[in-house]
């Protein structure tokens, strides 16, 4: 009998629980909105993932161009990151339509957020400063810079270091949390300044005629010269020349180059015409024995 009782307080019991037509409202509530939230959030990351792509897509065709694979790497980076970051709140708010008290989790994921700042700080600088090198294109491989007062060409940039090597062969780690100041050689033209010595015997008027005519012959076979070049004058009076100078606006981090180039055409050509360049002569002076014999040999 007792047995009989219990079956039946059950079967009543489970009866009223599915028969319970708020309940069943509440639920389907509940489950249209986690539905709603899964939906709005697998839109607003393909949304997003869409407008990363379209960036990088810039990218590949802005000025500063990155290796094909650093690009596709970044890009697969920030949509990994916005992928999870869009995901976990989604599954904050459907625990929390869920009846799950999210105060405890909140809790955790702050102490060990905490606990991962204060023992990685430099890291996460370092990532952060990366990240914004690479897509503010400040650098890229191959450009000639200077970081923190070393110069040299860049080897690798990467998330958290960057490589540049100098033209004498050392190599320079950064830190990219300790990149302070960066001067980049290769965004802009550059200009090869010149200073070209004659003696004072010389005409100037005839000088300058030689000068023309040599960069003239400069920008017609030297590729790196982008504008006409110019004679700015004389640019000092010396002890024993005349200094005139010239410039020349070239591609970027080619004046080095460029200057050599043109010292060696307007040499060359001084020397077919006879235009002296001062220098300093050495007279060798005959030994104090030599010069008392000859003396007596008089």
């Amino acid at each position: 009998m007792e047995q009989k009782n219990f079956f039946s307080s059950l079967y009543d019991k489970v009866y009223q629980y599915v028969t319970d037509t708020e309940m069943w409202i509440d639920f389907g509530l509940i489950v249209l909105k986690i539905i709603a939230i899964l939906i709005l959030s697998r839109i607003l990351v393909s949304i997003v993932q869409a407008a990363v792509n379209q960036v990088f897509r810039h990218r590949k065709g802005g000025k500063l161009q990155l290796e094909q694979r650093r690009v596709d790497t970044m890009r697969v980076l920030v949509n990994n990151v916005v992928q999870y970051t869009i995901y976990f709140l989604a599954l904050l708010m459907v625990l929390q339509q869920m009846g799950i008290d999210l105060r405890p989790v909140l809790v955790s994921a702050g102490v060990l957020g905490l606990a991962v700042g204060f023992g990685a700080q430099s890291l996460v600088r370092d990532v952060i400063t990366g990240f914004f090198i690479i897509f503010e294109d400040q650098f890229a491989v191959g450009d000639f810079v200077t970081i923190n007062n070393m110069t040299g060409t860049v080897q690798e940039i990467g998330l958290r270091i960057t490589r540049i090597r100098s033209w004498t062969g050392e190599v320079f780690i950064f830190p990219n949390g300790t990149i302070n100041q960066v001067t980049n050689f290769s965004l802009a033209n550059t200009l090869a300044v010149i200073d070209i010595s004659v003696a004072y015997e010389e005409d100037l008027k005839q000088v300058e005629g030689i000068l023309q005519d040599v960069l003239k012959k400069a920008k017609e076979e030297l590729t790196d010269i982008v504008a006409e070049p110019q004679i700015l004058g004389v640019q000092a009076l010396g002890p024993s020349e005349v200094v005139m100078r010239i410039t020349a606006e070239c591609k970027p981090n080619t004046h080095h180059g460029v200057s050599r180039n043109m010292r060696a055409m307007i040499r060359t050509e001084f020397t077919r015409l006879g235009i002296q360049i001062p220098y300093q002569k050495i007279v060798a002076m005959p030994a104090k024995g030599q010069e008392y014999a000859g003396g007596r040999g008089q």
